[in-house]
């Protein structure tokens, strides 16, 4: 009987169950028969997953520093003594662990969730000169660390960064009550934002909608800082009843996500965020989540993502600093179900034969194979 390849997933800073980290990549290599091993912290809610997949864990710091060096460590000592075949790591402060796994283990990947260069350079917190030499001391950190390794990339554009880097795009798993799920009956005045709230995605744009238009609510599902939601409500004023926040200072889970999308007929769900050099490159992940559920996006009108919701006419771009222009985009799709209906339709259409993740996975397993049977230099740049 033929062993399994051993795979070891490696974080530091993500949540165990991080829908890229766990639902898709570890599970998918799992169901494709590998043997796969989680290295991360424990579930601060105490939730086990399903069981599946081997987790060993990790201590959890309060102090960032202290979980760079300390828990950098630990992640390499526990997978130093795996012996595994393919080790992937996914975070910035892991660089110099994996380096010295690479010398061990044939095969090191690592998986690019972030355009971490551009995270640095858009830090309010640091003057401009301090993140022009944190930029470039970390591109220079990245260079020597990564030499040799596989670069799995997240986003399209990542690879004009990393032209050696293979693209395992981050679209959505095709989800069965997803397709069953149809938009009927009258459309309610609530839109969604899913995923982790913040300034640079919207925070402030989003809490201002029921301003626009008071009979507006909007529903936040995803980690969300107190503070900001404190923030957020004074933004709202007199209408922040009308703002729902549901994950103030804790992670909600995938499932809770995807049971919220089918829990309403949705008005649409929002994607305004300030132009950032971040973010206006990305096709957002958020995107392709309320494409799935059959639901109208409402986003800002950065090329990239004005030319996205106009080639799957699935949604309506407009400028995140016009009130005028939100208030129209919303107004149309009240007044015009019909078409509201028939963008919901065309979103989950591109979804379910062209932007799901089971398009990736088949790349990912191919890949990994590919890393194991003929060695890593003839598989790096290619798109397989």
């Amino acid at each position: 009987m033929e062993t399994k390849k051993r795979v070891v997933h490696m974080t530091t800073v993500h949540h165990p169950y991080d829908p890229r980290i766990y639902h898709k990549q570890c599970k998918s290599l799992e169901n494709a028969g590998f043997d796969v091993t989680l290295i991360a912290r424990r579930d601060p809610k105490g939730n086990d997953g399903d069981k599946t997949i081997n987790h060993i864990l990790l201590k959890t710091y309060k102090s960032r520093l202290k979980r760079m060096v300390f828990g950098t460590i630990d992640a390499y000592k526990k997978a130093k003594s795996m012996n595994a075949d393919i080790i992937t790591f996914h975070d910035p402060e892991l660089l110099p662990a994996a380096w010295l796994l690479k010398k061990q283990i044939h095969v090191v990947i690592y998986d690019i969730h972030e355009d971490y260069i551009t995270s640095i350079m858009q830090k309010d917190y640091l003057s401009e000169p301090v993140k022009k030499i944190a930029a470039s001391g970390y591109k220079l950190m990245e260079k020597f660390f990564t030499k040799g390794m596989g670069l799995s990339l997240a986003e399209k554009y990542y690879q004009d960064i990393y032209p050696d880097g293979v693209w395992i795009l981050n679209y959505p798993t095709v989800n069965e009550k997803f397709i069953e799920h149809e938009r009927t009956g009258e459309v309610e005045d609530k839109v969604l934002y899913t995923g982790n709230v913040s300034h640079v995605r919207g925070a402030r744009y989003h809490a201002k909608l029921p301003v626009i238009d008071p009979d507006v609510n909007v529903h936040f599902v995803g980690k969300c800082p107190k503070s900001l939601a404190e923030e957020m409500y004074d933004v709202a004023g007199e209408h922040k009843n009308r703002l729902h926040i549901e994950g103030i200072d804790s992670f909600v889970e995938k499932e809770v996500i995807e049971e919220r999308y089918l829990e309403r007929n949705w008005l649409a769900g929002i994607a305004m965020f300030p132009p950032t050099e971040h973010y206006k490159k990305k096709e957002l992940t958020k995107f392709f989540e309320y494409m799935n559920a059959g639901i109208p996006v409402i986003c800002s009108d950065f090329p990239v993502w004005k030319a996205f919701v106009e080639r799957y006419e699935c949604g309506i771009a407009v400028n995140p600093e016009d009130d005028e222009a939100i208030k129209e985009a919303i107004d149309y799709l009240k007044n015009n179900p019909e078409e509201a209906s028939r963008m919901g339709r065309n979103g989950k259409k591109a979804v379910m034969e062209e932007l799901n993740w089971q398009t990736q996975e088949y790349k990912l397993i191919r890949w990994y194979n590919g890393l194991l049977n003929e060695g890593l230099s003839s598989n790096t740049g290619e798109e397989v």
